[in-house]
């Protein structure tokens, strides 16, 4: 399978065995990343006087393997995690290296834990808690000192395996020593992008993070904007995740966020702004008690019926329909820029500065009370809430001194920070080629990551584009071209197409080292833009599908047999299109947390760009029989099926065995320009012996049976049908040899059949109206 690639720093971690107390949701969740990383791990919690004295640890166990959300990345790390209680296994703490603390928010319980933990463990053993909001001086309270000092906070955001961020806090005492192991084994190992925070309330992402919800919240409700209409706003055209605040809200549970918020409010000081936005709204505390807590409660601010989506009326709190809004503020601000909202005088541009200016302020406020580095609180909104850009980026897209000339215009405070900004040359500049972030004392200090750690977001501010257009580009770093997508989503069309093939000889003509496949987005790419294609077979352009697909097949052959090694280096979703640029390089060095697949099917089409034939001859390569090997690529692109992680996708001869996946898509980068000079091209590919008619044959019958068996609509037996052709050759005789060329040819054949049949053409056109270019 493929092969994790352990750093110096994780190889040498001297945490080789760690405890986790408490086995509900993030205690659960911790266990199984510990035992992604490839560590030993006691997953404990009370003992259960059920058939099994260890049933709360097991349920918690169990829970990682949530085919939805799965918290373990194959078999074999489960293996790596013991169940126990918390009276029976408490002896095994007395072997760990690190004890993480994950058990309910009572101050209480944790210091009784703590005193039965110090009583067993060394000097040397680490004990975290996982708090959110309970300060370490209070949770050491009473505590010996060697306690204090092997004492901090780490605090995971959930779910535990997908959520980047670590906030690490220390606290008075906590030794140096302690702070550095953390942070190199949960950065190395367990692949979080660690934030070390000082130990103020809501540490840095929450702190921001639920202030920017409440913000936008309560503006919301005093400027009686729909839940949709704020949805539109707070969300893509401010860089923030498309959920929205209402939206969020249901997703996060209506009473989980209320609490959250009271929580805040407790802890916080008399005169923090936060307090303004956390007073309780009477609709919503009324919402609680009739069960509308959101998705976990059936309906929210949101519900979903059988006529379709509802959205509840804040006036009246009486359901009604509702879709996807298409604000033409919020798609010019998405596709040019968060400034683009400040330049609108309507509601909604006012609805859009209340909330950043508010938020970006309250940020900037943050300095210097936890610190004088902006560049925590950019990565905690980042790694911890998925935001695109930190509040100081956005404040620099915007400009600092318009926000300060149009907050002092309206008599408003304005953050230290801010003004400091706004008088020099904004939070980040360039400085002989190193991307630095500014200081409280107003001066720009370089910015250092972790060695190995390379951010291609913040290496290419310091990079000029050889080749680019709205699509994608390419640069030179450590001489190698390095292609970025930077579309929405990643779609691709021709014009990334023209980057890949602009890189790929420019690379060769200057001799370069090789070409890297990377960007910084949330996904790789997901898949071809369908846009292009809806307006094709709107003008009955089946030509212009045709040579598109050409166009895409030649690139995806380019990359196959440029006589330069080509990594692909993905992390988030590489579907569809996506993955068939991944398929088509020398080696991958993926994410832990990788999905890849051809989705085509569901879309009612196949894929078009050499992914079948690729599975094809990755399966023939692996079973050495071509009527299995057809068999196998079958059910898997004809159910759309997607690995969720490079383990996975290995088994399923999606990844070669040498391909390689690290746990911090951070070292992507930095290992893909590494390992260059290793990678080897493949030989040319031989023609294959294909199935031919029988083969063809049966794959009709278990179409139609599965039809008979109303497993399948009568349109996935189209589909279903020319992925049979494709593997197969149709209706030909078994082990006629078909090249390369061959199977694209046959690949884009099905695609134009497909194309043209009305059922894909509804589905493409429901997808797109609903707000998605591509399938995602």
């Amino acid at each position: 399978m493929a092969k994790l690639i352990n750093n110096s720093l994780s190889a040498k971690s001297p945490i080789k065995k760690v405890a986790v107390i408490g086995a509900g949701t993030m205690g659960a969740g911790i266990a199984g990343q510990v035992a992604n990383a490839g560590v030993e791990v006691w997953l404990l919690d009370l003992p259960s006087s059920g058939d099994s004295v260890n049933a709360l640890a097991e349920r918690g166990f169990k829970r990682l393997k949530n085919l939805n959300s799965p918290g373990l990345m194959s078999n074999e790390a489960g293996q790596l995690i013991h169940c126990g209680n918390t009276e029976d296994d408490f002896a095994q703490l007395a072997n760990c290296d690190w004890i993480a603390e994950a058990v309910v928010e009572r101050l209480d319980v944790k210091q009784a834990l703590y005193q039965r933990i110090d009583a067993i463990t060394g000097p040397d053993t680490i004990v975290t808690s996982n708090t959110s909001t309970i300060p370490i001086s209070l949770l050491t309270k009473g505590m010996p000192q060697a306690f204090c000092e092997r004492f901090a906070i780490t605090h995971f955001f959930n779910p535990v395996r997908f959520m980047r961020l670590l906030e690490l806090v220390r606290g008075e005492h906590t030794r140096d020593d302690v702070i550095d192991t953390l942070d190199e084994f949960c950065e190395s190992n367990l692949g979080k992008g660690v934030v070390v925070c000082e130990d103020t309330p809501g540490f840095l992402g929450n702190r921001v993070g639920v202030f920017a919800i409440q913000c936008a919240l309560h503006t919301a409700f005093n400027m009686n904007l729909s839940p949709a209409e704020a949805d539109a706003l707070f969300g893509r055209p401010m860089g923030i995740p498309k959920t929205g605040v209402f939206g969020l809200y249901d997703l996060i549970g209506i009473d989980l966020m209320a609490d959250v918020a009271k929580s805040l409010q407790s802890i916080l000081p008399a005169g923090d702004e936060f307090h303004q936005y956390a007073q309780p709204i009477a609709l919503m505390t009324q919402m609680v008690v009739n069960g509308q807590t959101g998705n976990k409660g059936g309906q929210g601010f949101y519900r979903d019926t059988e006529s379709g989506k509802e959205v509840l009326n804040l006036a009246n709190g009486v359901y009604q329909p509702t879709s996807r809004l298409q604000l033409p503020l919020a798609q010019k601000a998405e596709a040019h820029g968060v400034a683009e909202l400040l330049d609108d005088d309507s509601a909604y541009g006012r609805f859009a500065w209340q909330v950043l200016s508010s938020t970006l302020n309250y940020a900037a406020s943050l300095i210097p009370e936890i610190g004088s580095n902006i560049l925590p609180i950019d990565d905690a909104m980042k790694l911890g809430y998925n935001w695109i850009y930190g509040p100081f980026e956005l404040l620099d897209q915007i400009g600092a001194q318009r926000v300060v000339e149009r907050m002092q215009q309206e008599d408003r405070e304005v953050a230290p920070m801010l003004l400091l900004a706004a008088k020099t040359q904004g939070f980040y500049q360039v400085i002989d080629e190193q991307l630095c972030s500014l200081d409280q004392c107003g001066d720009y200090v370089a910015i250092k990551r972790p060695s190995g750690v390379l951010r291609f977001s913040e290496l290419r501010q310091t990079l000029t584009p050889e080749y680019s257009n709205t699509k994608a580009s390419w640069f030179v770093h450590n001489n190698a071209a390095i292609v970025e997508f930077h579309s929405k989503a990643n779609a691709l069309d021709k014009d990334s197409m023209d980057v890949i093939r602009h890189a790929l000889e420019q690379a060769e003509k200057r001799q370069l080292r090789g070409v890297v496949l990377h960007n910084d987005a949330q996904h790789f790419s997901c898949g071809v833009n369908l846009t292009a294609f809806r307006g094709f077979f709107e003008t009955e352009n089946y030509t212009g599908i045709d040579h598109f697909l050409n166009y895409f097949q030649q690139t995806m052959h380019a990359i196959n047999t440029c006589p330069l090694p080509v990594i692909a280096a993905p992390a988030g979703m590489s579907i569809g299109g996506g993955f068939e640029v991944v398929l088509a390089a020398d080696h991958v060095i993926g994410h832990a947390n990788s999905v890849m697949g051809l989705v085509e099917a569901s879309v009612g089409v196949v894929p078009g760009g050499g992914g079948c034939k690729e599975y094809l001859y990755r399966w023939y390569e692996v079973l050495g029989d071509i009527k299995a090997a057809a068999w196998k690529a079958f059910m898997l692109v004809g159910y759309g099926w997607t690995a969720k992680s490079p383990i996975e996708a290995t088994e399923q001869a999606m990844l070669y065995p040498e391909d390689q996946y690290m746990m911090n898509r951070d070292r992507l980068l930095s290992e893909a320009l590494s390992q260059l000079d290793k990678v080897k091209k493949a030989k040319p590919r031989k023609p294959l012996p294909m199935a031919g008619e029988d083969t063809y044959r049966e794959m009709m019958d278990w179409l139609f049976e599965a039809e008979d068996q109303q497993k399948i609509t009568s349109h996935d037996v189209a589909v279903g049908s020319e992925l049979a052709r494709i593997f197969t050759g149709g209706k030909i005789k078994p082990n006629t040899m078909m090249s390369e060329q061959d199977l694209f040819d046959l690949e884009r054949e099905s695609f134009l059949r497909l194309a043209k049949s009305s059922a894909t053409q509804a589905r493409i056109v429901s997808m797109l109206d609903q707000g998605s270019p591509i399938r995602n």
